[in-house]
């Protein structure tokens, strides 16, 4: 919360009873004294207290209020306490001179809990409003100080000033000043208060003076010291706005955005400002109130806040998990850095990257068929070398008679849409689009299918496919029940309250006339591709369940179960490719897609990759896509939600045999392939801290279990079940259903709408497919979609003073939002109703 006309400051103590009240007074007693001839310009507040009685600054012309005291018979939640603070300072903000100062005092020390339970610092931290940090004079006092601060300083609070008593004794403020200083943070020590007498009046007077000498009000003999800190904190405050004012500009003048055509951007107005972020939100500067603000006829100002909160509808590119700033994860980034700063991998470990690599295998995605984890820096990177993997160890399976394994060239198999990242070798790994087409190097490596994807339309769960090539995959033998094929492409409708359950039901598909259709299809591909085309592949590469840059494609599970059963089961025709003969143990009598593999960790066909970066780790509701098809891969990649949103770390899961392709004498046989900041301890130990929290939403998450149920799930997840017998499956456990934190009625009340072709929800993810005859990346349909669901939501907000923004990522005619893994249901509910009433 941010005024032009209101400079709030709150009041933080290092412990309590370090006369926190006593210079709170004094500060509003100073700023009175600069506004005396303004009966509505200086207000103090005490949001709870932890005595019986409050007794605030409530004299010369100060507004003194507080909300809850120790003995309040009334119980509030956390939200409602904040709620009432909001709607205070909002009451001060539409009534007060056009030049007022707000003081918020906490209770006790940084640390001491609210009534509801919740440390203080972390209570008040979604308001981000600066700081004034009382230290403590007394023995020990510097050690205190610098704690609380850092308290502060963790959790991203502007601490203003320091303030602090002049005890001649042990003249704590000399080392903290220095301290400080370095910090560029003033500290000024204040003449200590008098001792509390036993005579009332004589009391009374003493402290009256005190604060006259100290305010230099009326003449009193001092140097009025406090005087200078109210100056000091006026300057911060406009020095603030300044700041905030000229970001645009600088912005534009300086910085080149990714996947931003800033010959279009507009301007000042199209730079989005983040002040701060906490939770799920933004606290974005408002551009339309900046040069707004007015002077009403009474000479008070329009209370229209600076600083707007804004829904981060894209999760920050998908990568938040926990919402920002979460007080854990900021100490585990904290700890390590601490700890280790960063340090050099190879030939080295620290307790951190070998934690997170064993809980990735043993009880992560890993489970039950991985063996080894290479870290890297980011998703793109993190395919980068997969794709070497995954191709030299093709390479070295199926040896060609032409040339030596370094000359071979290889594609790969792969799905329209995709999208692996912007490194050269991860953008050969797709087909030509808007990402790569014009990127002078970018050269397609593959052949990629159209996949059939999964919609709700008008109600119904319904699989489909635009292509009319199924036709052509089409004989006697087929049984087409339920599944229509036209020029216009292929339908398959799931009615009933449980269709979309069946449709991510891949085992009790598998023996259906769709299934049929997919593998005929898929292998009269493939072989036409290889032995009338001569193409030869080294890879199969898909995004499972869910490709986000593509277009928030839903492909149809069966499809991809199906094309890696296909793909294992063809060796005879991947060494046809390079004339070379079929690795020993390949019975080509074996039907497909039977196949055993020649022993439980040996990859057969082709090293298929699952690029999980965005879909993996309970984005879409369960902790990998391998769960919902049943059969793991042969390298795994995980990036973005990994690091709970904080900062970039990528892994790369592999099995044995595939790091055995690497295996040998020779150094240049081996993975040559690093970064400077390989297995960054702060990474890592963030990403342990992530799983940890992962676990206690998984295993003991209300609004989880509240979203399960709504969905028709009440089965807990069970993350400790043992491996399938299917071959190559995952070692984690079949979901029991697919669930979404987003409303199934909404959804489905969504679909019936006549600009959405489909809607889809899994987990956090809610993607709105528009109606558009341009449809891409390049349409305008989803911008103009959530431009106005913005709008609703502003305006159905009950208090103007406090709009609720939505800030969001268009993508062509897909609207989609996204949560973090915790999301409030009631956040959810509000973003609900601004869409529906479209």
């Amino acid at each position: 919360m941010l005024y032009k006309h209101l400079r709030i400051h709150q009041i933080f103590g290092a412990n309590t009873d370090v006369g926190k009240t006593i210079l709170a007074t004094a500060l509003s007693r100073s700023t009175a004294r600069i506004h005396k001839d303004d009966p509505r310009s200086v207000f103090y507040l005490k949001p709870f207290s932890h005595v019986a009685r409050f007794s605030g600054p409530s004299r010369h012309k100060i507004h003194s209020t507080c909300l809850y005291q120790l003995n309040d018979p009334s119980i509030y939640t956390h939200d409602q306490f904040l709620t009432k603070i909001r709607n205070h300072i909002g009451h001060i903000a539409r009534t007060c001179s056009s030049n007022s100062s707000l003081y918020i005092e906490t209770a006790g020390g940084v640390h001491s809990p609210t009534l509801s339970g919740i440390p203080q610092v972390d209570a008040y931290r979604s308001l981000f409003l600066p700081t004034v940090l009382i230290g403590d004079s007394r023995l020990g006092g510097i050690s205190s100080t610098i704690s609380a601060f850092e308290s502060l300083l963790l959790r991203g609070y502007i601490v203003d000033a320091i303030l602090i008593f002049k005890d001649e004794y042990y003249r704590n403020w000399e080392y903290l000043s220095e301290y400080f200083a370095r910090k560029d943070i003033a500290l000024t020590a204040i003449r200590p208060a008098p001792p509390r007498l036993s005579d009332p009046e004589e009391d009374r007077y003493a402290t009256e003076l005190y604060y006259r000498i100290t305010c230099g009000e009326d003449g009193a003999s001092g140097d009025g010291e406090m005087m200078s800190v109210v100056q000091h904190l006026d300057q911060k405050h406009l020095e603030r706005l300044e700041t905030l004012e000229s970001m645009p500009r600088r912005t534009l003048d300086a910085v080149w955005w990714p996947f931003v055509q800033h010959g279009i951007v507009g301007g000042e107005k199209g730079v989005t400002v983040i002040d701060s972020a906490y939770g799920d939100f933004f606290s974005t500067f408002n551009h339309k109130h900046r040069h707004e603000e007015t002077i009403r006829t009474d000479g008070a100002a329009l209370a229209q806040s600076l600083l707007v909160p804004q829904f981060d509808g894209s999760a920050s590119w998908w990568t938040q998990s926990f919402g920002h700033g979460h007080p854990e994860i900021g100490e585990a980034a904290a700890r390590a850095a601490g700890r280790y700063g960063h340090v050099v991998f190879p030939l080295a470990t620290h307790e951190p990257a070998l934690t997170l690599v064993e809980h990735l295998l043993h009880r992560g995605p890993g489970k039950g068929w991985a063996s080894k984890v290479f870290l890297s820096d980011n998703g793109s990177t993190g395919m980068e070398i997969a794709l070497k993997m995954a191709i030299r160890a093709a390479a070295l399976r199926y040896p060609s008679i032409k040339k030596p394994v370094s000359k071979v060239e290889l594609g790969v198999i792969g799905l329209k849409g995709s999208y692996h990242g912007d490194t050269i070798g991860a953008m050969d790994a797709c087909e030509g689009g808007v990402y790569n087409s014009s990127v002078e190097w970018h050269r397609e490596r593959g052949y990629w299918f159209e996949p059939p994807t999964v919609g709700i339309q008008h109600g119904v769960a319904v699989v489909s496919s635009p292509s009319s090539d199924w036709r052509g995959a089409l004989d006697t033998s087929i049984d087409t029940d339920g599944v229509s094929l036209s020029d216009a492409g292929m339908r398959c409708e799931f009615p009933g309250s449980d269709g979309l359950s069946s449709v991510y039901d891949v085992e009790g598909r598998m023996g259906s006339s769709l299934a049929r259709l997919y593998h005929l299809h898929i292998s009269a591909t493939l072989e036409d591709l290889v032995r009338k085309q001569g193409r030869a592949f080294g890879a199969l590469v898909i995004e499972p369940i869910l490709m986000g840059a593509g277009g928030m494609i839903f492909v149809d599970p069966l499809f991809q179960r199906v094309l890696v059963d296909v793909v294992r089961s063809r060796s005879d025709l991947w060494a046809e490719a390079l004339n070379s003969a079929p690795p020993s143990g390949f019975d080509p009598t074996t039907p497909a897609p039977t196949y055993p593999p020649p022993h439980d960790d040996m990859w057969s066909g082709l090293p298929v990759i699952f690029d999980e970066v965005f879909s993996g780790l309970y984005r879409l509701g369960f902790l990998t896509p391998s769960q919902v098809l049943r059969t793991s891969p042969d390298l795994l990649v995980l990036a973005k939600i990994l690091t709970g949103g904080l900062l970039p770390l990528s892994v790369t899961l592999s099995s044995q045999s595939i790091f055995g392709a690497f295996w040998g004498q020779k150094k240049v046989d081996a993975m040559l392939h690093g970064h400077s900041y390989t297995a960054h301890p702060v990474g890592c130990a963030v990403a342990n801290k992530s799983f940890e929290l992962m676990g206690e939403l998984v295993n003991k998450g209300e609004e989880w279990r509240e979203a399960r149920a709504r969905w028709g799930i009440s089965q807990d997840i069970d993350v400790s079940s043992q491996p399938s017998s299917t071959p190559h499956a995952t070692g984690v456990p079949q979901p029991h259903g697919v669930w979404s934190l987003w409303d199934p009625q909404f959804v489905k009340d969504v679909s019936h709408q006549p600009m959405v072709e489909d809607v889809m929800a899994l987990g956090t993810v809610l993607a709105i497919r528009l109606n558009d005859n341009n449809a891409g990346y390049q349409a305008a349909s989803s911008e103009a979609f959530l431009t106005l669901v913005r709008t609703q939501l502003e305006e159905s907000q009950p208090s103007e003073e406090f709009p609720l923004g939505l800030h969001f990522r268009p993508l062509g005619n897909v609207a989609y939002l996204m949560s973090s893994l915790n999301t409030p249901g009631r956040v959810l509910r509000l973003l609900e109703g601004a869409v529906i009433v479209l």
